[in-house]
């Protein structure tokens, strides 16, 4: 069912030195005023139940070479309201189907004395605030370069926030929670080595950032619809507890390259007294174009393994040979090189993945260091790295493909870029081709280390632009994307849903390189995955890294039972089961909820929250009545109190509780669960034990 109500007025004439404009949302607990400073600067102010929580803030953007730039002299020219009211259908989601419901306040604005003109145009959504700014055809205004966007955000007091340092390559960092006082003594401790990385100040921060008042209102901001601009950071005034926009620069300096008409991204304000109401916001989703491919038939949700982990661990090698110090493609002859016989992605090892995929249900394989040129990957800034068509010896791509499809298994495609964007955009069409070519209809990208062409950054426009393309030429030839170390995403996946996945974030590789806090999973729902999912990769069986690479002494700091309940947490449309499976060959027991956890859902419910402490969540198939619960929690053990309501009144169940063990713990005892079963109604009352590092899953299957 699709509502649309529009009710527009149009002030045509000069409204300078009127009065303040305000407008609601639809249930009327959002308020936004927008007003111009004696100078012309423009403002707004956000209230929620009629308490003011974004103080007075300024808009405006800083040209390059531009002495006026768009920051004053300004009054209001043109106003138009609009009521929208739709229920668009996702090809894959949270829901099936999303309500786009708010109320619209476009602001013209003219500057007097460059008679230039700009358009503000806010949505207020029962969940909160979107808005951005737009740039209309006009001779005094075409080209421009953008010096900074000088957007701000003014808290109402010391908030506590849970942030990850403000960086232009990477978002790859365990998140601190603290008083926004803090962040300048905290910012240093909480940077840690990544492959690339650029910070841009002690009290920068990035988003999606997390918020909480002393009164208990919780605060979200991010953008959405991130194209053709750079990615926006956070950068605090300690003093006054104002955050303002900081644009990702580009080799030059420069934020953007803008030509008119374009819009900016939406800046993006969630807020609610309930920590719940932030996970079940969709408006980032709702701020982005609906879907622009025709035929989406193809875009399928996926459960998948891969020879992966046991490289991320150093049990195995990307590489074919230890015998060759720097690779020429097309040059050096791998045939007539000694293999090092702990190259994973052989032939033979591929197979008994693909066995055990089509053994348990799963639906794909994914293989890394497939391809030629592994020995000289990284560190080098070479542009030429990767063909991603040439196979090492070892790898039969035809008859890896053959043997899979007899086994009703798909192959996902890798390829790592080494950041040299040029080179991969310059094979993008033979590469694409090749995979179609050989059955692959999905591709893990990856953009390790420095962005070429040098000086350029991970966040930067043109860079961003090329993720986009990628995406785009991807549709071409029916690929889904899982893009890893691009930017964070902002609801592209709305527009593009063969964006299937991406990383962007502190994944569990990190397990491997030392570990993450063991509530860092708590944080990711609020943060990260605001604006789209995440290929988080879980499933890790075994926490001790040592026994897997004896020089590795790393540990997963998760139970069992809180890796099962990420498969419900962490959503996406595309889950890994990331460990080995000898690994899960020695808990079939609690291996069952992953093979039984769906990827597609119908309907979301978040049954507790508290960020950085505990999340439960429950999702219901969208392929049958089952349901699915899966909770993570931080440090402190707890006892989990759901009541199942959510279920089909007078319909019976059975759920598969897998939690837990009383004596478990992260650290000290992370495999110790239990498995129980028991029958259940939408009147039922659970309490489940949730370790430190810990959590649980649930699976409840309707009694036919």
């Amino acid at each position: 069912m699709k509502k649309f109500f529009v009710s527009v007025v149009f002030v045509l004439f000069s409204i300078a030195g009127s009065m303040a404009q305000e407008f609601q949302s639809p249930n009327g607990s959002f308020k936004m005023i927008f007003a111009l400073e004696k100078d012309g600067t423009p403002t707004y102010q956000l209230f929620f139940k009629n308490k003011e929580i974004i103080k007075k803030s300024k808009l405006g953007l800083e040209l390059q070479k531009d002495n006026t730039s768009l920051v004053n002299d300004f009054e209001l020219v043109n106003e138009v309201r609009n009521t929208f009211d739709e229920t668009w259908k996702t090809v894959w989601g949270e829901e099936s189907a999303i309500r786009n419901h708010y109320n619209e306040l476009a602001l013209t604005l003219k500057q007097n004395k460059t008679d230039r003109l700009i358009l503000v145009r806010f949505r207020l959504f029962n969940d909160g605030l979107g808005f951005r700014y737009e740039f209309p055809q006009q001779k005094n205004l075409t080209y421009f370069v953008l010096k900074e966007e000088r957007t701000e955000f003014a808290m109402t007091g010391d908030h506590t926030a849970f942030w990850i340092p403000g960086d232009y390559d990477t978002q790859e960092y365990d998140y601190t929670e603290s008083k926004l006082s803090e962040i300048r003594k905290l910012f240093r401790g909480a940077v840690t080595g990544n492959a690339s990385q650029k910070q841009f100040s002690d009290t920068g921060v990035q988003t999606s950032l997390m918020l909480k008042t002393a009164e208990g209102l919780y605060l979200n901001i991010h953008e959405a619809a991130l194209i053709n601009y750079s990615c926006m950071h956070l950068n605090l005034d300690d003093a006054t507890f104002v955050f303002q926009s900081h644009l990702t620069p580009d080799a030059k300096g420069n934020k953007g390259h803008l030509q008119a008409p374009c819009v900016s991204p939406w800046r993006t304000i969630i807020a609610s007294e309930d920590a719940r109401d932030i996970l079940a916001s969709r408006m980032t989703l709702n701020l982005n174009e609906p879907c622009k491919i025709e035929n989406t038939s193809w875009i399928k949700p996926v459960k998948y393994i891969g020879v992966w982990w046991e490289m991320i661990t150093g049990k195995s090698s990307w590489s074919y040979t230890d015998e060759v110090p720097a690779v020429q493609l097309g040059i050096t002859d791998y045939a007539k090189v000694k293999p090092n016989k702990t190259h994973a992605a052989n032939t033979k090892h591929v197979k008994e993945y693909i066995d055990f995929a089509a053994l348990h249900g799963f639906d794909a394989v994914l293989v890394e260091g497939w391809n030629e040129g592994w020995e000289d990957w990284f560190g080098k800034e070479k542009d030429y790295v990767f063909d991603f068509l040439s196979p090492y010896p070892d790898f039969d791509v035809k008859g890896i493909q053959e043997y899979a499809q007899s086994k009703g298994i798909k192959m996902i495609m890798h390829h790592e870029t080494s950041g040299a964007t040029r080179n991969y955009e310059r094979h993008l069409d033979r590469a694409y081709q090749f995979m179609k070519d050989n059955g692959y209809n999905a591709v893990k990208s990856g953009y390790v280390g420095n962005i070429l062409p040098l000086g350029e950054y991970h966040y930067s426009q043109s860079i961003l632009n090329h993720y986009q393309y990628c995406i785009e030429k991807a549709v071409d030839y029916q690929i889904m994307v899982n893009a890893h170390e691009a930017v964070r995403p902002t609801g592209i996946c709305r527009t593009y849903p063969n964006l299937i996945g991406n990383e962007s974030a502190r994944g569990t590789e990190f397990q491997a390189f030392g570990g993450s806090k063991a509530n860092h999973t708590t944080l990711l729902p609020f943060t990260r995955l605001i604006g789209g999912p995440m290929d988080y990769t879980p499933g890790i069986f075994e926490m001790d890294i040592a026994k897997l690479n004896p020089n590795n002494n790393s540990h997963v700091n998760t139970t069992i039972g809180n890796q099962l309940g990420l498969y419900v947490i962490m959503f996406s449309p595309l889950q890994m089961a990331a460990d080995l499976p000898e690994h899960y060959n020695r808990f079939l027991d609690a291996f069952q909820f992953i093979k039984d956890v769906p990827v597609e859902w119908t309907t979301s419910k978040y049954l507790e929250a508290e960020p950085g402490y505990y999340i439960t969540t429950a999702r219901k198939d969208k392929n049958s009545n089952n349901w699915f619960v899966g909770n993570s929690n931080g440090y402190q053990k707890r006892t989990s109190t759901i009541t199942l309501d959510f279920l089909e009144k007078g319909k019976k169940y059975e759920a598969t509780i897998y939690a837990d063990a009383p004596n478990a713990d992260y650290k000290t005892n992370p495999q110790a669960y239990k498995i129980t079963k028991q029958k259940v109604t939408n009147t039922t009352k659970l309490q489940v034990f949730t370790a430190a590092g810990g959590g649980y899953a649930i699976s409840i299957i309707e009694v036919k």
